[in-house]
């Protein structure tokens, strides 16, 4: 038999955020969604990991597939200890793999 703990732990309501394809998100609503800083973000920027739409950080838009990488990038990070170019090439690698499924398919 489950003790208490476990009990709470299994009926423990989910959470979440539906997110439109079509819809755009942006730095401030990334971050919070993601739960990680805006530093981090700009270091994504900047590793190729994430293409902002806009021309500064305040009219930056963010495509809803981005927080997928966002939360991939952090589990390769905090998981396997890949550093961020290593998240970046795994992440495009993946993705890439999945394209050639989704057309053989």
């Amino acid at each position: 038999m489950a003790n208490k703990r476990d009990q709470n732990y299994l009926f423990q309501p989910l959470t979440g955020m539906i997110l439109d394809d079509q819809a755009r998100l942006s730095l401030e609503e990334l971050c919070e969604i993601c739960d990680i800083s805006a530093e981090t973000i700009l270091a994504m920027i900047e590793e190729g990991l994430l293409e902002p739409q806009g021309r500064r950080p305040p009219e930056w838009r963010f495509r809803c597939y981005e927080v997928r990488r966002v939360q991939v990038a952090l589990r390769l990070q905090q998981d396997l200890r890949v550093n961020l170019p290593g998240a970046a090439l795994i992440i495009d690698l993946l993705e890439e793999l999945e394209e050639l499924r989704r057309r053989l398919g």
